[in-house]
């Protein structure tokens, strides 16, 4: 006996196409604004400072792979660039540790004096950079640790880890229990429960979180300047401004365009190695 199964396919309304259309075409327009200048960055860093004021639009005569050099090596920004990837890194390292680990505990158990550590995390998403500057100068200051990059790592984690805590304290707590009760059940303590089980299945959180984070600790400002004024341990966002200021009315614009792709590129690389976990889901985690 054959079934015959009725498909039935639904039409789309014209409000339906419209907003396909429009939000096509408002997607367009926005990739266009955001890739063109990043495109024209990397074009104009490989030309003269001659070219760029004669035909700023134009493509290079010649490529001058010499101004990347020359950023690298005489405008420091080699130097800059590992004393970032160091900063922002062990920073990145250290935040995403204590803050996923603060997060899950906040989440998953409940303790007298829970709510008050929460809030008080909450509390300080609140308080602006700036009116913490004078007092983190101090501290730092009595520390030792005042114009060296592990107090400025230190500080880094410090400002990112509310932010890390809020983000996944949610995102915890939504994780089935029955998972952790499981793990518990075949033997499993808190702390293994937590990294080969809890921490796999998070992956898309952190993945968020760890990219966020990344952005905001890459392109500080503020911090490094008021906190770390010594040369040698000069961030890229500090070595950039300097670069730009230091040679007066006599830039080596290729140069310092070549300086600006140096430091935008690894925002990218770490979004295209990330952006696979943002695509997974909780569900998926606990399937494998």
């Amino acid at each position: 006996m054959s079934t015959q199964v009725a498909v039935r396919v639904r039409k789309i309304t014209g409000a339906e196409r419209a907003v396909s259309v429009g939000s096509h075409v408002v997607l367009s327009i926005w990739a266009i604004v955001v890739i063109l200048p990043l495109l024209w960055t990397l074009m104009t860093s490989f030309k003269t400072t001659t070219e760029i004021f004669a035909s700023p639009f134009n493509l290079p005569v010649k490529i001058q792979f010499g101004n990347y050099t020359d950023a690298w090596t005489t405008a420091g920004i080699g130097t800059f660039f590992f004393n970032t990837i160091f900063v922002v890194g062990s920073a990145l390292v250290l935040v995403m540790l204590l803050g996923s680990m603060c997060a899950y505990i906040l989440a998953r158990f409940e303790f007298p004096g829970n709510r008050i550590v929460y809030y008080m995390m909450l509390g300080g998403l609140m308080i602006p950079i700036f009116l913490a500057i004078v007092p983190l100068f101090f501290v730092l200051k009595n520390f030792g640790l005042l114009n060296t990059l592990p107090g400025l790592a230190i500080t880094y984690v410090a400002f990112a880890l509310p932010f890390t805590v809020f983000f996944l304290y949610a995102f915890f707590r939504q994780l089935p229990y029955e998972i952790s009760e499981a793990a518990a059940i075949d033997g499993a303590n808190e702390w293994r429960t937590f990294f080969q089980i809890m921490l796999p299945m998070a992956k898309p959180g952190l993945a968020t979180v760890a990219i966020m984070n990344f952005l905001g600790l890459w392109n500080q400002f503020l911090l490094p300047v008021a906190l770390n004024t010594n040369q040698k341990n000069y961030v890229l966002s500090q070595g950039l401004a300097a670069f730009a200021s230091s040679a007066g009315y006599d830039v080596n614009f290729g140069s310092l365009f070549a300086a600006v792709v140096t430091t935008v590129a690894p925002v990218l690389v770490v979004y295209v190695i990330f952006q696979r976990q943002l695509q997974g889901s909780v569900s998926q985690g606990t399937m494998k």
